[in-house]
C-alpha cells in the first residue's frame, strides 16, 4: 500500500469510527486500536498513542453538540472527571510494564464486559424519579434533556454516585493503558451504576473522554508513542465523523443506540481476543 493510500483509507476508516463513537459514547478509540492492528498491523502502543488522540478529536467534535442541544450532564461529567483523571494518569504509566499479547487480551474483556452490561440495560428502561443519594442532592447531579425522537422533556434522578466515581476510576485506568476513551465503561457506568438514561449518558461520556485522553497523552508523547503519519488523517476523520454522530443522538431511538454499541463492542471483542491468544 502506497503511504498515500494508506492516509486516504485510514480517514476513511477514521470517519466511520467518530460516527459510531459519537453515536454510542465509545470515542472511536475502541475502533481504531483494533483497525490499526488487525488491519494495517500496527504495533499495539503505536495504535494506543495513535487512539488516544483520536480520541481528544472525538470528544472535541460531538462534545459541542451534546452541550447544545442540553444531553450533556455537565454537573455530573465534572463530578466524575476527578476519579477518571486519577486513573487515566496510573494507566498511562502501566502500559510499558505489559506485554502485547495482554494487553490485546484486557481490551477484549473490556468490550465483552460493556456489551453483556448494555445488552442486559435493555431490559430495564425505566427512569429514576426520586433519589436519596445524599451527594447527588447535594450537587444537584439530577439532570432533564429533550427527545426529539419522543418529542418530549424527560426528566430524571442520579443515584450510585459512590459506585461511580469507582468505576470512573477504572474506566480512566483502562482509557490510558488501552488507547480508547473508555466510554465502553463510562456509559454503562452511568446507565447500569447511575441510572442516567442512554442519551445523556452518551453525550456526558463523549464530554469527559477528551479530558480523560489530555491527562494520559503526555506519557504517550514523552515515550516517543505519538507518530504523526498515523495519528494525522486518524484525528481529522475521527473528527469530521464525531462531528456527524453527534447531529444524529438526538434523533435516533435509544434502543437502536443501545443495539448499535453491542453489535460492535462484539465483533471487536471476538476478534482482539483471538489476536490476544494468536497473535
Amino acid at each position: 500500500m502506497t503511504p498515500l493510500a494508506f492516509i486516504i483509507s485510514l480517514a476513511l476508516i477514521s470517519i466511520l469510527a467518530g460516527l459510531i463513537g459519537a453515536l454510542v459514547g465509545l470515542g472511536g478509540g475502541v475502533i481504531i486500536v483494533p483497525v490499526l492492528t488487525l488491519l494495517y498491523h500496527i504495533d499495539i502502543r503505536l495504535a494506543i498513542g495513535a487512539s488516544i488522540l483520536s480520541v481528544i478529536a472525538t470528544s472535541s467534535g460531538a462534545a459541542i453538540a451534546y452541550v447544545k442541544e442540553s444531553l450533556t450532564n455537565l454537573r455530573v461529567g465534572m463530578f466524575l472527571e476527578i476519579a477518571t483523571t486519577i486513573g487515566a494518569v496510573s494507566g498511562a504509566y502501566m502500559t510499558t510494564w505489559l506485554p502485547g499479547k495482554i494487553l490485546f487480551i484486557l481490551f477484549a474483556i473490556v468490550l465483552f464486559y460493556s456489551a453483556i452490561a448494555m445488552l442486559t440495560k435493555r431490559k430495564q428502561t425505566e427512569i429514576l424519579t426520586v433519589s436519596n443519594d445524599k451527594i447527588a442532592n447535594f450537587f444537584h447531579l439530577h439532570g432533564e434533556y429533550y427527545d426529539e425522537n419522543e418529542k418530549k422533556v424527560i426528566p430524571y434522578k442520579i443515584t450510585g454516585t459512590k459506585l461511580g466515581l469507582v468505576l470512573m476510576y477504572i474506566a480512566g485506568f483502562i482509557s490510558a493503558l488501552l488507547g480508547v476513551g473508555s466510554g465502553a465503561l463510562k456509559v454503562p457506568a452511568m446507565d447500569l451504576g447511575m441510572h442516567m438514561p442512554i442519551k445523556p449518558s452518551s453525550a456526558t461520556s463523549d464530554f469527559m473522554i477528551g479530558v480523560t485522553a489530555a491527562a494520559s497523552a503526555g506519557a504517550y508523547f514523552a515515550r516517543g508513542q505519538i507518530n504523526p503519519f498515523i495519528t494525522a488523517p486518524i484525528a481529522i476523520g475521527v473528527l469530521i465523523g464525531a462531528i456527524t454522530g453527534s447531529r444524529l443522538l438526538n434523533r435516533i431511538n435509544s434502543k437502536y443506540v443501545s443495539v448499535i454499541f453491542i453489535i460492535v463492542l462484539l465483533i471487536l471483542a471476538i476478534e482482539m481476543l483471538q489476536r490476544g491468544f494468536t497473535g
